[in-house]
Protein backbone atom coordinates (compact mmCIF):
# COMPACT_ATOMS: atom_id res chain seq x y z
CA UNK A 1 0.00 0.00 0.00
CA UNK A 2 3.03 2.67 0.98
CA UNK A 3 4.52 1.47 -2.27
CA UNK A 4 1.79 2.67 -4.10
CA UNK A 5 1.09 5.67 -1.89
CA UNK A 6 4.58 6.43 -3.10
CA UNK A 7 4.31 6.27 -6.82
CA UNK A 8 0.92 8.31 -6.63
CA UNK A 9 2.83 11.10 -4.92
CA UNK A 10 5.81 11.18 -7.38
CA UNK A 11 3.15 11.52 -10.01
CA UNK A 12 1.33 14.02 -8.51
CA UNK A 13 4.29 16.02 -7.59
CA UNK A 14 5.31 15.66 -10.89
CA UNK A 15 2.29 17.29 -11.84
CA UNK A 16 2.62 20.14 -9.96
CA UNK A 17 5.82 20.31 -11.55
CA UNK A 18 4.21 20.48 -14.85
CA UNK A 19 1.30 22.78 -14.28
CA UNK A 20 3.78 25.31 -12.06
CA UNK A 21 6.26 25.32 -15.29
CA UNK A 22 3.34 26.19 -17.34
CA UNK A 23 1.89 29.05 -15.52
CA UNK A 24 4.91 30.57 -14.12
CA UNK A 25 7.01 30.46 -17.19
CA UNK A 26 6.28 28.55 -19.89
CA UNK A 27 8.30 25.59 -21.68
CA UNK A 28 11.53 27.60 -21.03
CA UNK A 29 10.77 28.43 -17.06
CA UNK A 30 10.02 24.69 -16.52
CA UNK A 31 13.18 23.63 -18.34
CA UNK A 32 15.61 26.16 -16.34
CA UNK A 33 14.41 25.44 -13.26
CA UNK A 34 14.74 21.07 -13.87
CA UNK A 35 18.04 21.38 -15.19
CA UNK A 36 19.15 23.78 -12.20
CA UNK A 37 17.54 21.65 -9.51
CA UNK A 38 18.93 18.37 -11.49
CA UNK A 39 22.38 19.78 -11.04
CA UNK A 40 22.10 20.83 -7.78
CA UNK A 41 20.31 17.34 -6.89
CA UNK A 42 22.78 15.64 -9.13
CA UNK A 43 25.74 16.72 -6.42
CA UNK A 44 23.17 16.45 -3.30
CA UNK A 45 23.24 12.27 -4.44
CA UNK A 46 26.97 11.66 -4.77
CA UNK A 47 28.04 13.69 -1.69
CA UNK A 48 25.27 14.27 0.89
CA UNK A 49 26.50 11.73 2.84
CA UNK A 50 29.73 12.74 2.80
CA UNK A 51 28.44 16.37 4.19
CA UNK A 52 25.98 15.05 6.53
CA UNK A 53 28.41 12.50 8.69
CA UNK A 54 30.53 15.54 9.00
CA UNK A 55 27.83 18.20 10.00
CA UNK A 56 27.11 15.93 12.93
CA UNK A 57 30.66 15.51 13.47
CA UNK A 58 29.96 11.42 13.02
CA UNK A 59 32.79 9.05 13.88
CA UNK A 60 33.62 5.68 11.55
CA UNK A 61 34.36 3.57 14.06
CA UNK A 62 36.13 -0.64 13.35
CA UNK A 63 34.56 -4.05 14.14
CA UNK A 64 37.94 -3.21 17.18
CA UNK A 65 36.32 0.27 18.27
CA UNK A 66 32.74 -1.03 18.62
CA UNK A 67 32.98 -4.99 18.22
CA UNK A 68 29.29 -5.05 19.63
CA UNK A 69 27.32 -2.60 17.28
CA UNK A 70 29.47 -4.40 14.00
CA UNK A 71 28.29 -7.65 14.60
CA UNK A 72 24.61 -6.51 15.09
CA UNK A 73 24.63 -4.15 11.60
CA UNK A 74 27.11 -7.20 10.14
CA UNK A 75 24.34 -9.99 11.46
CA UNK A 76 21.47 -8.03 9.86
CA UNK A 77 22.78 -6.65 6.87
CA UNK A 78 23.84 -10.41 6.05
CA UNK A 79 20.58 -11.51 7.01
CA UNK A 80 18.97 -8.58 4.44
CA UNK A 81 20.64 -9.76 1.70
CA UNK A 82 23.41 -6.33 1.58
CA UNK A 83 26.39 -5.19 1.67
CA UNK A 84 27.85 -4.28 5.09
CA UNK A 85 27.40 -0.55 5.30
CA UNK A 86 30.21 1.72 7.31
CA UNK A 87 29.09 2.27 10.86
CA UNK A 88 29.27 5.76 12.43
CA UNK A 89 29.18 6.91 15.99
CA UNK A 90 27.51 10.51 16.38
CA UNK A 91 28.86 12.36 19.76
CA UNK A 92 25.12 13.46 21.01
CA UNK A 93 23.30 12.67 23.73
CA UNK A 94 20.23 12.36 21.78
CA UNK A 95 19.32 9.11 21.21
CA UNK A 96 19.02 9.10 17.50
CA UNK A 97 20.23 7.05 14.16
CA UNK A 98 19.49 7.47 10.59
CA UNK A 99 21.37 5.62 7.04
CA UNK A 100 22.81 7.46 4.30
CA UNK A 101 24.57 6.43 1.17
CA UNK A 102 23.77 6.75 -2.71
CA UNK A 103 23.07 2.99 -3.20
CA UNK A 104 23.41 -0.38 -0.65
CA UNK A 105 27.17 -0.52 -1.98
CA UNK A 106 27.58 2.96 -0.55
CA UNK A 107 25.58 3.02 2.56
CA UNK A 108 26.40 4.22 5.98
CA UNK A 109 24.67 3.73 9.48
CA UNK A 110 25.27 6.29 12.30
CA UNK A 111 24.00 6.17 15.90
CA UNK A 112 24.12 8.32 18.32
CA UNK A 113 26.28 7.77 21.79
CA UNK A 114 22.88 8.68 23.68
CA UNK A 115 21.21 5.78 21.65
CA UNK A 116 23.50 3.37 22.75
CA UNK A 117 23.30 4.40 26.01
CA UNK A 118 19.41 4.13 26.43
CA UNK A 119 18.04 1.03 24.16
CA UNK A 120 18.64 -2.38 24.96
CA UNK A 121 20.00 -5.23 22.53
CA UNK A 122 17.26 -6.07 20.89
CA UNK A 123 16.37 -2.16 20.77
CA UNK A 124 19.14 -1.33 19.15
CA UNK A 125 18.62 -4.34 16.98
CA UNK A 126 15.11 -2.90 16.03
CA UNK A 127 16.83 0.26 15.08
CA UNK A 128 19.51 -0.80 13.15
CA UNK A 129 16.97 -3.06 11.55
CA UNK A 130 14.79 -0.08 10.56
CA UNK A 131 17.84 1.82 8.75
CA UNK A 132 19.12 -0.66 6.93
CA UNK A 133 15.44 -1.28 5.54
CA UNK A 134 16.03 2.43 4.06
CA UNK A 135 18.86 1.05 2.53
CA UNK A 136 17.37 -1.81 0.96
CA UNK A 137 14.48 -0.26 0.11
CA UNK A 138 16.63 2.85 -2.09
CA UNK A 139 15.09 5.50 0.06
CA UNK A 140 17.76 7.60 -0.48
CA UNK A 141 17.49 7.61 -4.52
CA UNK A 142 13.34 7.91 -3.91
CA UNK A 143 13.85 11.21 -1.91
CA UNK A 144 16.50 12.52 -4.02
CA UNK A 145 13.88 12.21 -7.07
CA UNK A 146 11.26 13.86 -4.76
CA UNK A 147 13.90 16.59 -3.97
CA UNK A 148 14.91 17.46 -7.01
CA UNK A 149 10.77 17.67 -8.62
CA UNK A 150 10.07 20.05 -5.31
CA UNK A 151 13.73 21.95 -5.82
CA UNK A 152 12.50 22.74 -9.28
CA UNK A 153 8.91 23.88 -8.10
CA UNK A 154 10.54 26.22 -5.67
CA UNK A 155 12.71 27.77 -7.76
CA UNK A 156 10.08 28.39 -10.71
CA UNK A 157 8.21 30.18 -7.72
CA UNK A 158 11.17 32.29 -6.93
CA UNK A 159 11.26 33.33 -10.73
CA UNK A 160 7.67 33.86 -11.27
CA UNK A 161 8.27 36.06 -7.58
CA UNK A 162 11.22 37.80 -9.54
CA UNK A 163 9.18 38.46 -13.04
CA UNK A 164 6.20 39.97 -10.87
CA UNK A 165 8.31 42.08 -8.95
CA UNK A 166 10.89 43.54 -12.00
CA UNK A 167 8.95 42.03 -15.20
CA UNK A 168 5.47 42.72 -14.79
CA UNK A 169 3.21 40.88 -16.52
CA UNK A 170 3.00 39.84 -19.90
CA UNK A 171 1.07 40.76 -23.31
CA UNK A 172 -1.41 38.68 -24.45
CA UNK A 173 0.71 37.81 -27.58
CA UNK A 174 3.45 36.70 -25.32
CA UNK A 175 1.56 34.48 -23.47
CA UNK A 176 0.25 32.97 -26.63
CA UNK A 177 4.14 32.34 -27.69
CA UNK A 178 4.40 29.89 -24.94
CA UNK A 179 4.51 32.58 -21.42
CA UNK A 180 1.89 32.37 -18.56
CA UNK A 181 -1.22 34.27 -17.43
CA UNK A 182 -0.91 36.80 -14.56
CA UNK A 183 -3.19 35.42 -12.21
CA UNK A 184 -2.24 31.77 -12.89
CA UNK A 185 1.21 33.04 -12.41
CA UNK A 186 0.46 34.48 -9.01
CA UNK A 187 -1.56 31.26 -8.30
CA UNK A 188 1.42 29.10 -8.58
CA UNK A 189 3.97 31.38 -6.49
CA UNK A 190 1.66 31.19 -3.52
CA UNK A 191 0.52 27.76 -3.97
CA UNK A 192 3.10 25.10 -6.00
CA UNK A 193 5.87 25.66 -3.51
CA UNK A 194 3.32 24.36 -0.50
CA UNK A 195 1.74 21.98 -2.57
CA UNK A 196 5.37 20.45 -3.76
CA UNK A 197 6.72 20.61 0.14
CA UNK A 198 3.11 18.64 1.64
CA UNK A 199 3.71 16.29 -0.70
CA UNK A 200 7.50 15.67 -0.65
CA UNK A 201 6.78 15.46 3.01
CA UNK A 202 4.08 12.64 2.70
CA UNK A 203 6.74 10.49 0.70
CA UNK A 204 8.82 10.39 3.19
CA UNK A 205 5.95 9.44 5.68
CA UNK A 206 5.86 6.45 3.40
CA UNK A 207 9.31 5.53 3.24
CA UNK A 208 9.19 5.54 7.21
CA UNK A 209 5.83 3.04 7.01
CA UNK A 210 7.88 1.16 4.66
CA UNK A 211 11.24 1.45 6.73
CA UNK A 212 9.38 0.07 9.37
CA UNK A 213 7.89 -3.09 8.24
CA UNK A 214 11.44 -4.13 6.49
CA UNK A 215 13.26 -3.04 9.55
CA UNK A 216 10.85 -5.73 11.73
CA UNK A 217 11.21 -8.30 9.32
CA UNK A 218 14.78 -8.28 9.99
CA UNK A 219 14.83 -7.92 13.41
CA UNK A 220 11.53 -10.28 13.64
CA UNK A 221 10.54 -8.41 16.68
CA UNK A 222 8.02 -5.84 15.99
CA UNK A 223 7.77 -5.03 19.58
CA UNK A 224 11.41 -4.00 20.04
CA UNK A 225 11.38 -1.46 17.41
CA UNK A 226 8.01 -0.15 18.54
CA UNK A 227 9.68 -0.02 22.24
CA UNK A 228 12.79 1.69 20.98
CA UNK A 229 10.71 4.43 19.00
CA UNK A 230 8.50 4.98 21.64
CA UNK A 231 12.22 5.52 24.16
CA UNK A 232 13.74 7.75 21.57
CA UNK A 233 10.58 9.78 21.22
CA UNK A 234 9.94 10.45 24.91
CA UNK A 235 13.59 11.09 25.36
CA UNK A 236 14.37 13.44 22.20
CA UNK A 237 12.52 15.72 24.03
CA UNK A 238 14.40 15.98 26.97
CA UNK A 239 17.73 15.57 25.07
CA UNK A 240 17.37 17.84 22.08
CA UNK A 241 19.99 17.57 19.13
CA UNK A 242 22.96 20.14 19.52
CA UNK A 243 23.78 19.82 15.81
CA UNK A 244 21.42 19.90 12.27
CA UNK A 245 18.65 21.98 11.32
CA UNK A 246 14.91 21.15 10.73
CA UNK A 247 16.18 20.43 6.89
CA UNK A 248 17.80 17.69 8.00
CA UNK A 249 15.03 16.08 10.24
CA UNK A 250 14.19 13.14 7.33
CA UNK A 251 17.31 11.68 7.89
CA UNK A 252 16.63 10.37 11.76
CA UNK A 253 14.68 7.61 12.97
CA UNK A 254 12.33 9.87 14.74
CA UNK A 255 11.86 13.81 13.59
CA UNK A 256 13.97 15.66 16.38
CA UNK A 257 12.35 18.73 15.56
CA UNK A 258 8.71 17.27 15.20
CA UNK A 259 5.17 19.69 15.80
CA UNK A 260 1.85 19.88 16.56
CA UNK A 261 -1.34 20.34 14.82
CA UNK A 262 -0.57 21.76 11.23
CA UNK A 263 2.78 21.29 11.39
CA UNK A 264 2.44 17.54 11.55
CA UNK A 265 1.24 18.13 7.52
CA UNK A 266 5.01 19.15 6.75
CA UNK A 267 6.44 16.54 9.07
CA UNK A 268 8.78 14.03 7.72
CA UNK A 269 7.93 11.24 10.05
CA UNK A 270 4.44 9.68 10.54
CA UNK A 271 3.62 10.12 14.46
CA UNK A 272 4.86 7.28 16.47
CA UNK A 273 1.65 6.69 17.81
CA UNK A 274 0.89 5.30 14.07
CA UNK A 275 3.90 3.41 13.83
CA UNK A 276 3.67 1.91 17.40
CA UNK A 277 0.31 0.72 16.28
CA UNK A 278 1.50 -0.47 12.93
CA UNK A 279 4.01 -2.57 14.66
CA UNK A 280 1.85 -4.09 17.16
CA UNK A 281 -0.83 -4.92 14.69
CA UNK A 282 2.45 -6.86 13.04
CA UNK A 283 2.92 -8.22 16.39
CA UNK A 284 -0.44 -9.55 16.15
CA UNK A 285 0.05 -10.85 13.25
CA UNK A 286 2.57 -13.61 14.30
CA UNK A 287 6.35 -13.53 13.69
CA UNK A 288 5.93 -16.34 10.86
CA UNK A 289 4.31 -13.72 8.66
CA UNK A 290 7.94 -11.83 8.72
CA UNK A 291 10.46 -14.32 8.43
Amino acid sequence: MNRTKTVILLATLTAVLVWAGDALGGQAGLLTALVFAGVMNFGAYWWSDRLILRMFNAQEVTEQDAPALHRLVRELALRGGIPMPRVYVIPEAAPNAFATGRNPQHAAVAVTDGLMQVLEREELEGVIAHELGHVKNRDTLIMTVAATIAGAVSMLAHLGHMAFLFGGSRSSDEREEGGSHPLAGLLGIIVAPIAAVLIQAAISRSREFLADEAGARLCRNPRALASALKKIEALSHARPMTAGSPATAHLFIVNPFSGAGVLRLFSTHPSTEQRVARLELLTREGLASLR
